[in-house]
């Protein structure tokens, strides 16, 4: 949002956030975002930087959303001077340390002269760092060397985030303090968005599929429940993906990465922009074979975002994504099949001595209706994803007064699905739209500064799927429809926030969501009896609720140095209508009766910086959870089934370093490690198994929840060359470490744990290189120890004998349907060069 401020006499205070980080070794890239202290961006700052012992004076001017970027700085001290028409000018020196990153804080007071003030007062930074909760962000600086095949190479860095392999190689299901651990397949429980555009459709769903992180600038991460702010299917938190801005590339860049198992990634840049307006384009085409036998893959994406500013108080932004994607799929494993043959090869056609080879393979009719089965190998049976998501939104921003900006947008999110991933595939369309306005005023409240969020909202989603019965006959030959699902899902809500600053240091937080969602589905469940007339059973689900969320919260500053906060938030997300038809036999029928999960979480935390060479967060949490939703398969030819925990508890502690423990006489040294303990479990859960005739049940209160990791571990020591011959060479060794996890209610059988290595080295030629200073290269290994590991495991349905009591571990050890290998030793490499 953008404000201008008309000001005679008034005094303001805009910080300037400054974040310096290594280009390359003895360089460094100054970026940072000028704003006020309520987080309104100003645009068309004058910023200069130059070098204290003399050099070019570098010139910036800070765009539509206050941003602006030098690159190619040598290590050093540099003079900052920020100025802008309506303030008064502040000059500030800073050391540039090779590879070190750095925030500077500068103070404009407001000119005493009447001056007209633009500032670009975004909506989307109260949404992405909200006070008083705990957050953590990753640079570009941090993974622009590196080949980012995945979402999950960047987000590894941040405290709090875990993830597993989803439904594919490029799906990625990522976790913030475990609130999606309980599924293997796309983003539950955490909303998603990209540059202030909701990219989580109505129905919770959130795919990282088309998330490139070649195209990012940053990402920022909100942590703890958080549905005051963003509302429903905010249990976790939120995500906010940041695209470069025209003014950060200024030009045309393009890159190929190359790496093991044909792996290739094309992509190309391109930015402008200036004070009145801003544009950037990206798109890239990512393919590879894999290790693991039909696992290839084909993804385009396409990613455009556009600013203009209209007059000084009327703004518009516009943003498009496209993905498609082609991936083959595997079957997921047994424990058994995983530790006889993970990569599943020899596992292409179905053939006698696939048990034995540890091949697991899917069940269908030969008919495709009833009677006799044949099995089939995932390749035979032609498994794939074919999925297309498409969306197109505007955002529109005016002054109302000198503090007050009101902001509307729109978002159009289209995804198509065409999923024949086992027995049975599901192909659907569900278009979906999104509608947020809000007004953001910033000024005295009762006398103190203060910032006022007000918004409504409302999204809908059209659902129309079908599922059918995969046949023998390959590419997967569809039998008979066994369910076909239309239906609506909607939700209209309000958010009310304020943020008062008590005093100079401290910061009261207190909001409160409420939101109605209305979920309209009628499923027909096909059956074909053999011999007799096939039958339609429709279950019909007509659905409402009501939720509230409300939260407090408290910041305190005791200097600069050192951040304080603690915070009360609360939680909520409905069932979607894919989880109201599977019934606990994984097969499709009636599971209306699903409640909605809610949670009450507590966190309080810190964060230090230590001068210029030590920085430290910390955070601990603990979340009441009623009516927990847990997703676990009961086998591979059959539907993941949701049910309800009556009560539940997440408890743990996350914490980050970032130390240049020689930042005189060894300044390319960097120390960095993230960390989550995440203990999850069951106080109140009794499950009632069923296997033919006999029933039992089982006290699960005091049990582990399944699939969540409970110690996850990122490290890494970076070193970057300063200076000499070697400027320009960098290096990084990665260890990542991940605890076993159990996998079923009964805590019987785990998942075992894992420490990876990885080692990346670069090399980004300094300035004064000629055309060879254009390019960037880098090259990476993979997995050094070439290490089998589980890189994501469904949960397992717990069953019965024929005596009624409850199976042990080597029975769930055979159930299929749970298991992909990770990657073994690979090798990546790029190029990257700026036109």
């Amino acid at each position: 949002m953008s404000t201008v401020w008309r000001m005679g006499g008034a005094f303001a205070l805009v910080a300037a956030s400054l974040t310096v980080g290594a280009q390359s070794a003895g360089e460094g890239v100054l970026s940072g975002q000028v704003t006020d202290l309520g987080s309104a961006a100003i645009v068309g700052a004058q910023i200069e930087a130059h070098a204290v012992h003399g050099g070019a004076v570098l010139h910036s001017v800070s765009d539509q959303q206050g941003r602006f970027s030098f690159s190619g700085v040598a290590a050093g001290a540099y003079h900052l001077r920020a100025a802008h028409d309506g303030f008064q000018e502040k000059q500030q020196e800073i050391d540039v340390i090779a590879g070190q990153g750095a925030v500077v804080k500068l103070a404009l007071p407001v000119s005493t002269l009447t001056q007209n003030v633009t500032v670009e007062a975004q909506p989307a930074l109260m949404t992405e760092t909200p006070a008083s909760q705990t957050q953590a962000q990753v640079s570009r600086e941090d993974f622009k060397n590196s080949p980012a095949t995945t979402i999950a190479d960047v987000l590894s860095l941040v405290p709090g985030v875990t993830f597993v392999q989803g439904n594919g190689p490029r799906d990625v299901a990522v976790s913030v303090r475990g609130a999606s651990n309980r599924q293997i397949y796309g983003v539950r429980n955490v909303q998603l968005f990209e540059d202030g555009f909701p990219v989580t459709q109505p129905d919770g769903l959130g795919r990282t599929d088309l998330t490139d992180p070649h195209a990012y600038s940053s990402i920022d991460v909100v942590e703890g429940p958080s549905s005051a702010l963003y509302g429903n299917y905010a249990t976790g938190g939120a995500i906010n993906f940041h695209t470069r801005s025209g003014s950060e590339i200024q030009g045309l860049e393009v890159g190929a990465d190359f790496g093991s198992f044909g792996y290739y990634n094309d992509y190309a840049t391109y930015g402008a922009g200036n004070d009145r307006y801003q544009f950037s384009g990206f798109v890239s085409n990512v393919r590879a074979d894999q290790a693991t036998v039909n696992n290839q893959y084909n993804t385009v994406t396409v990613n455009l975002l556009a600013t203009f500013a209209a007059t000084p108080r009327d703004r518009m932004t516009f943003k498009f994504i496209n993905n498609d994607l082609d991936t083959n799929l595997s079957i997921r494993l047994s424990r058994n099949q995983y530790q006889l043959n993970p990569y599943q090869q020899g596992c292409q056609v179905y053939n006698a001595g696939f048990a034995s080879n540890g091949c697991s393979s899917i069940s269908v009719y030969a008919n495709g209706f009833n009677g006799t089965t044949q099995s089939l190998g995932a390749a035979q049976a032609g498994l794939n994803r074919h999925d297309r998501r498409t969306i197109v939104g505007a955002r529109y921003e005016h002054d109302l007064t000198h503090n007050t900006t009101w902001q509307t947008q729109f978002v159009w999110d289209n995804r198509d699905a065409n999923q024949p991933t086992s027995a049975s595939a599901y192909r659907g369309t569900l278009p979906s739209f999104n509608v947020v306005s809000n007004l953001l005023r910033r000024g005295l409240f009762a006398g103190k500064q203060s910032t006022t969020y007000v918004a409504g909202s409302f999204n809908y989603e059209n659902i129309n799927s079908q599922s059918a019965n995969l046949m023998p006959g390959g590419k997967a030959a569809l039998g008979g429809t066994t369910q076909i699902v239309v239906g609506t899902h909607s939700n209209s809500g309000f958010r009310v926030r304020e943020e008062l600053a008590l005093a100079e240091r401290w910061v009261l937080v207190a909001g409160l969501g409420g939101e109605y969602t209305a979920l309209n589905a009628l499923a027909q469940n096909y059956t074909y009896p053999v011999g007799g007339t096939p039958a339609i059973s429709p279950v019909n689900a007509d659905r409402t609720f009501f939720n509230l969320a409300p939260e407090v919260g408290v910041q305190f500053h005791p200097d600069r140095a050192l951040r304080l906060h603690a915070r009360l938030g609360t939680g909520y997300g409905t069932p979607q209508a894919t989880q109201l038809f599977t019934n606990a036999q994984g097969q499709f029928g009636n599971n209306i009766t699903l409640k909605t999960q809610r949670n009450i979480g507590v966190d309080g935390g810190a964060d230090w910086m230590f001068g210029s060479s030590l920085q430290l967060s910390a955070a601990v949490f603990y979340e009441w959870f009623h009516n927990e939703q847990v997703t676990q398969s009961p086998g591979v030819n059959l539907q993941s089934y949701t049910f309800n925990a009556p009560a539940s508890a997440h408890r743990g502690v996350q914490a980050s370093v970032d130390w240049h423990p020689l930042p005189q006489t060894f300044s390319g040294l960097r120390l960095r490690a993230s960390y989550l303990y995440d203990n999850q479990i069951y106080t109140d859960y009794t499950e009632q198994l069923t296997t033919g005739s006999a029933t039992n049940s089982f006290s699960r209160s005091g049990n582990r929840i399944p699939g969540v990791q409970p110690h996850y571990l990122n490290a890494r020591v970076v070193y970057d060359q300063p200076s000499g011959l070697m400027r320009g060479f960098g290096a990084y060794v990665e260890t990542n470490w991940r605890a076993n996890y159990v996998l079923d209610n009964a805590n019987l059988l785990s998942a075992p744990g894992y420490t990876l290595w990885n080692l990346s080295t670069h090399y980004d030629p300094p300035a004064g290189h000629g055309a060879l200073s254009r390019l960037r290269f880098f090259f990476d290994l993979q997995n050094l120890t070439n290490k089998t590991y589980i890189a994501s495991a469904g949960n397992l349905t717990n069953s019965l004998n024929a005596q009624g009591q409850q199976n042990g571990a080597a029975v769930l050890m055979n159930a299929s349907g749970s298991i992909y290998a990770g990657t073994p030793r690979a090798s990546y490499g790029g190029v990257r060069v700026r036109f």
